[in-house]
């Protein structure tokens, strides 16, 4: 992997990830300096104890531009994007409208590809492999930032998700304090530890690979299974054998491995709702890509793991969050996990 940082003119940090091989990138950013007054801020609900970010300079971001105006592809015969080479292996920034800044965390964007139409299921394994190496630097380098607590990479595809550039891309969040969602697993853990002595999730894997029925897709090092009590209509957990807290525990056999799995499971994602006769991406299926991290000074116990769920149902139906769980977070699911797994092993490669 080659790597080469940058900055963009209104002070932005940019990464270039190559593969060996891979040209030297344009590192100039030509446009003039447009720093955008983004001032977000953290305030904490006292009723819940959870973090709220207030970022109202995000009204103004980038809203389904045409594709000559996307600011993701590779700049060029007249455009100038976020990205100033004329093309890219996999490319980094700091997002112009981020909901975290300066002491209160950092947001990045991270760019698959510079090719518009495709998806991250389209990478070849040597691309994917890319991106995964991108997230273990970016994992490092942020959390070695003074006050990140968390580091999050995500994937939110398909506009039912919200999604407002259609190009292929990911996020990563630095927060400066454990997320809630992983509060409730290091609490939920601690629990199990003291309770069995055991760890939790460890035992959640070897409960998956010991139960067929919710078993989705298993190798070496990775099993990627769907949750017995899921939220989503298709829900899979991805976990490494090899118990780490972070992407950068994951030994270079689970790296190698990754690709191929992660893969097929965003292709079968694909394959869930196509109907007969239909081409392959005639119904992309929306998803959100979730790796979940243990905290810096937190959460010993938890384990690095991949969540990636759809919030489609059927072909014409998406599963809305309405009032017990938007407003209570209590979770009703149409499909039994039993069923979803069985769906996501009838659509193999």
């Amino acid at each position: 992997m080659k790597k080469t940082t940058t900055h963009l003119a209104d002070g932005r940090e940019l990464i270039y990830f190559d593969l060996d091989g891979s040209p030297g990138r344009d590192t100039v950013d030509r446009r003039p300096p447009q720093r955008l007054d983004s001032s977000p801020e953290l305030r904490l609900d006292p009723a819940t104890g959870d973090w709220v970010a207030i970022a109202s300079h995000r009204q103004g971001r980038t809203h389904h531009p045409p594709t000559d105006a996307c600011p993701l592809c590779p700049s060029g015969d007249g455009h100038s994007s976020e990205i100033p080479a004329a093309d890219y292996d996999v490319a980094v920034f700091e997002n112009r409208f981020p909901s975290l800044a300066g002491r209160s965390g950092r947001c990045e964007v991270v760019c698959f590809t510079p090719e518009h139409g495709a998806s991250f299921a389209d990478l070849t394994e040597e691309r994917a492999r890319l991106v995964l190496d991108a997230w273990t630097d970016r994992t490092e380098r942020l959390s070695a930032l003074p006050g990140v607590e968390q580091v999050y990479c995500f994937e939110n595809r398909g506009a039912e998700i919200g999604v407002t550039l259609a190009h292929p891309h990911g996020q990563i969040y630095a927060f400066p304090f454990a997320a809630p969602r992983t509060a409730k697993m290091v609490a939920a853990a601690a629990r199990h530890r003291s309770a069995t002595g055991a760890n939790l999730f460890d035992e959640l894997l070897a409960e998956a690979r010991a139960t067929p029925a919710r078993l989705v897709l298993a190798a070496e090092h990775w099993t990627a299974f769907v949750p017995y009590a899921a939220r989503w209509p298709y829900e899979v957990h991805l976990y490494p054998h090899r118990r780490v807290r972070d992407l950068t525990g994951l030994t270079e056999a689970a790296r190698a491995e990754f690709p191929g799995m992660y893969l097929e499971l965003l292709r079968r994602f694909d394959r869930l709702f196509r109907r007969e006769g239909e081409a392959a991406q005639a119904t992309p299926t929306p998803y959100v890509s979730a790796w979940h991290q243990a905290p810096k000074t937190s959460g010993r116990e938890l384990a690095l793991h991949l969540e990636l769920f759809t919030v489609r149902r059927s072909a014409d139906k998406l599963k809305f969050l309405a009032g017990v769980e938007s407003g209570m977070d209590s979770f009703v699911n149409d499909i039994a996990p039993e069923a979803a797994a069985r769906r996501l092993r009838e659509v193999a490669s």
